[in-house]
């Protein structure tokens, strides 16, 4: 769930989920509704469809769904996953393997890189609300003090990614990826001149990221601007340099627990949600 960059005046939140369709099919989708606190139980009022991210297929595997308003507030970005669809993510047909971004008021920004002239009907074979394509399964979004926005993403076998998202581009998947199928045939490594996106920073064997801060706190100057992204399969929490439009890895900390999900509370202190049966929510600060 994600809130309004407005929301102390309209209560708007935005909530991502995977939603069923006939025969045994299913999709990513992104509602927006009011939280009403204070009055009594918690509760929704006035749930709506945003985006569907279609089209729906078979499998429950990577749906993303992670959100990210712009720095201003005028735009709200959506990541979503290829749904092991692999090609999908290619066409600019579907939202499969796609970062999105609308306009908080729903409609689509004409800047967006495939939208057509306003008044005219976008063509069958493209979606208008694009925004980047080729992506695998992209589990972290996050904008940087300088405005630029950061995505981590789960490659197959290998080939983790830390991307940054830059309007229109495409990041190779299924075409390049710096690891392997995971029955063990080869991918092309992202090279120059393939015409593909290349990542900043790429893991393998793989530490399967899910979930990614800039952190913007003071708890821990050191981290300042910098990336913070929680491992899965690597069990860790990593840190990594940011510096303008370039990354660098810098520390991974062993967490004996796969890591979920990373957020920065209001006073510069880190959480962290530990994966699974009898998952922790954990807090970090400095040494007193």
């Amino acid at each position: 769930m994600l809130t309004s960059p407005d929301f102390a005046g309209n209560q708007q939140v935005f909530l991502s989920y995977s939603r069923e369709a006939p025969n045994g099919r299913s999709y990513a989708v992104v509602d927006s509704g009011r939280l009403i606190l204070g009055q009594g139980q918690p509760r929704l009022e006035g749930l709506r469809t945003w985006w569907k991210a279609g089209p729906a297929v078979s499998g429950g595997a990577h749906y993303a769904g992670r959100l990210a308003f712009s720095p201003d507030g005028r735009y709200l970005f959506m990541s979503f996953g290829e749904r092991f669809q692999f090609d999908p993510a290619q066409r600019l047909d579907n939202s499969i393997g796609k970062i999105i971004r609308l306009r908080v008021d729903h409609s689509i920004p004409e800047d967006n890189p495939f939208e057509v002239r306003r008044g005219q009907p976008s063509p069958p074979d493209r979606n208008p609300g694009i925004w980047t394509y080729g992506h695998r399964n992209p589990l972290g979004l996050s904008f940087a003090p300088d405005g630029r926005l950061w995505e981590i993403e789960m490659g197959p076998m290998g080939g983790d990614e830390l991307n940054l998202i830059q309007r229109g581009k495409n990041y190779g998947w299924p075409r390049a990826s710096n690891g392997s199928n995971y029955d063990g045939s080869d991918i092309p490594d992202h090279k120059p001149g393939d015409g593909f996106e290349p990542p900043k920073v790429w893991w393998n064997p793989s530490v399967s990221p899910a979930g990614l801060i800039i952190y913007s706190g003071n708890l821990f100057p050191r981290w300042k601007g910098d990336a913070l992204i929680g491992a899965l399969s690597g069990e860790a929490l990593i840190h990594v340099r940011i510096r303008g439009d370039q990354a660098s890895k810098a520390e991974q900390w062993p967490m004996g627990h796969r890591i979920r999900a990373v957020d920065q509370g209001p006073r510069g202190e880190v959480y962290l949600l530990e994966d699974g049966a009898g998952g922790r929510l954990l807090r970090l600060e400095p040494k007193r």
